[in-house]
């Protein structure tokens, strides 16, 4: 049983160690810190938590640095998670309403959140299966081509350029497009390649290579809507923390280039139902390749009710109340600014 004193020890080696990347000592704990006692009796607190194999002395060193069950214990013993400044707010606020669409406000999330974190930051591409069609638009650029933009109810816009090699007839384009908003809008993205199916039959057959084409297109579009998929940035932060990583980042750069990983990583993620957030710590994360590294969540959502993750990636030695607070608070705003739409 670890004592109240001895947790507090333990948070004073996990802010030294993450602050210094050096082993910690009883004695610089006595200098740092008001514990009231001596450094014999801090000792005999540090005797207790490697007792506990919460902390571990690296080679012959006399200080301590945490072990991967000693960031668990410390994350989970988390008095409170200090909220971003006035300023980082206005920043975040600042930064992500002037986004014009999904794929937009998701590639300035990863930015921002690598910018406060210094971490690789990741965000999940909302899951479409309840999303539906809220508009499609067909919009002549030439005699020869067409771009065609599907708008689902959960922000996501998607365009595709199509060739028309018969000429274009403007008149029909915007038939055609009244036709298909008439037949998909609000449809769910599940069910609309079977109502693409029927509405070619619907146009005689001189007209039909234009129609098939545009239906081509949005199946294409409406494929890549439903692909799980992650954003990121920040992989240059892991040049600066690669002794961190049991001297090779090389498994995590697989991982990211690899999405499917920390997809899975991500669905196994289970949030702490008090905060939203969810955090794997080191050895917790070794079928996935990463055992050196700590990945940090929470959910946010869409106006359509979609559920998805936004986090960061780094190595277990990273400055945990910090990239807490900085995820919790980018997916609060995340769902605000989506759910608005």
């Amino acid at each position: 049983m670890v004592s109240d004193r001895s947790l507090d020890v333990l948070r004073a080696i996990v802010k030294d160690y993450v602050a210094t990347r050096e082993p910690v000592g009883s004695k610089t704990i006595v200098d740092r810190y008001s514990f009231g006692v001596s450094a014999a009796t801090i000792r005999n607190d540090m005797a207790l938590l490697e007792d506990e194999e919460l902390i571990t002395a690296p080679h012959t060193s006399s200080g301590r640095i945490p072990t991967d069950k000693g960031y668990r214990v410390f994350v989970d013993h988390l008095s409170g998670l200090h909220p971003l400044s006035a300023a980082q707010r206005q920043a975040v606020e600042r930064f992500l309403d002037g986004a014009s669409d999904l794929d937009e406000v998701l590639a300035r999330t990863v930015r921002l959140l690598s910018q406060l974190t210094h971490q690789v930051a990741l965000v999940q591409y909302p899951s479409l299966g309840r999303a539906h069609v809220r508009h499609i638009e067909l919009v002549p650029l030439s005699t020869t081509r067409v771009m065609s933009v599907l708008i689902t109810d959960t922000g996501r816009v998607e365009q595709r350029l199509i060739d028309v090699h018969a000429g274009l007839d403007v008149e029909f384009l915007a038939e055609l497009r009244a036709v298909l908003n008439t037949k998909l809008s609000e449809v769910a993205l599940t069910d609309v390649a079977e109502n693409l199916s029927t509405i070619a039959d619907g146009f005689v057959l001189e007209r039909r290579a234009l129609v098939d084409d545009v239906i081509a297109s949005l199946r294409d579009q409406v494929a890549a809507n439903r692909s799980d998929k992650l954003v990121m940035a920040g992989a240059a932060n892991l040049a600066l923390t690669a002794d961190d990583f049991g001297g090779s980042i090389y498994p995590v750069l697989e991982a990211i280039e690899e999405q499917v990983t920390l997809l899975k990583l991500f669905a196994e993620m289970e949030a702490d139902r008090t905060t939203g957030l969810s955090t794997r710590i080191g050895h917790e994360n070794a079928s996935f390749g990463l055992g050196d590294a700590s990945v940090i969540a929470s959910e946010y959502t869409t106006a359509g009710g979609e559920l998805a993750r936004v986090g960061v990636l780094g190595p277990t030695r990273m400055d945990y109340s910090t990239n807490l607070a900085a995820v919790r608070a980018v997916a609060r705003y995340l769902s605000r600014l989506l759910g608005d739409d």
